[in-house]
């Protein structure tokens, strides 16, 4: 098993940073801070250029920021909306107080193969079960994809699509559908793994089909087939809750990773970090909206 070691970007700490993704079309890193309503990109290509950061506020809690196909923007998962931001204005594009309780928001998002937009909810704060859900949103609206949900999280398909990889983080496990590409429907939900010392958040997949799995509480990424879902390395970060990771850079060979410093105490806690790695990322896919 191998270990790395990311080192900070910067040492701005974000309160629940989330959602990194980087759009190789322009070479631009992206990312948000949960509990701060706040969108962030910067200058990713040949390196993390954060003196160069530029942040959108959009006044509620947002999940995830999902780059658009046309390149011209961003899909954000909101509180009470899906925004459609393209560099001048924010659009309100999807209202989601009518599927939403009042108690929820917008978590992770992600691009699938085909355009279609994944995106799950959360519960504001930590009192209520599981009563969420994971959505999907294409031309025909938004569509539930899996029930009772509680923190929808990581998502990812395989290099043949024909698997969906899904973190709900307070059970702990990895989750693998079989996934039918042409319309986007999952089924046969099983478990991958289980992460021990610590909770599934974010994760990405690279061109070898391993899933990189960041651990709330496990100051950690893990590296893990996605044939057996054994652990095959370990990303040190000197961050206790480490959120979420992408692949970026010219080479797709370096992770940015996201990390959470609310409520904690730690140097670096609430950074955001890089990591060279000896794997290549699958390039981005893109919202069609």
């Amino acid at each position: 098993m191998k270990t790395y070691n990311a080192a900070p970007i910067s040492t701005t700490k974000y309160l629940l940073g989330e959602s990194p993704f980087y759009d190789e079309r322009n070479g631009q890193c992206s990312f948000v801070d949960i509990k701060a309503g706040k969108f962030y990109t910067f200058p990713g290509k040949d390196k993390p250029d954060t003196d160069n950061i530029k942040c959108i506020d959009f006044g509620e809690q947002i999940g995830a920021a999902v780059p658009t196909l046309d390149g011209q923007g961003y899909v954000v998962a909101g509180t009470k909306s899906l925004f459609l931001y393209k560099g001048k204005e924010i659009v309100a594009a999807r209202d989601l107080t009518g599927i939403y309780e009042s108690f929820q928001r917008s978590n992770d998002a992600k691009a699938d193969p085909k355009g279609r937009l994944w995106f799950g909810s959360s519960c504001l704060e930590d009192e209520h079960e599981p009563s969420g859900n994971l959505y999907r949103l294409d031309e025909s609206g938004i569509k539930v994809m899996q029930e009772n949900t509680k923190i929808s999280n990581g998502m990812a398909w395989s290099a043949d699509r024909k698997h969906f990889f899904f973190s709900d983080s307070p059970y702990k496990q990895i989750f693998v559908y079989d996934h039918d590409e042409s319309t986007g429907d999952i089924s046969g939900r099983r478990v991958l793994f289980e992460i021990e010392d610590g909770v599934p958040d974010g994760m990405c997949i690279d061109r070898n089909d391993n899933l990189w799995v960041a651990v709330w509480g496990g100051s950690r990424i893990e590296k893990r087939s996605t044939k057996t879902g054994e652990l095959l390395g370990v990303v040190k970060v000197a961050a206790e809750h480490t959120t979420s990771c992408c692949f970026y850079g010219k080479d797709m060979d370096k992770l940015f990773i996201t990390s959470s410093g609310d409520g904690l105490t730690g140097e670096f806690d609430g950074c955001i970090f890089t990591c060279d790695v000896d794997e290549k990322g699958c390039e981005t896919d893109f919202v069609d909206m």
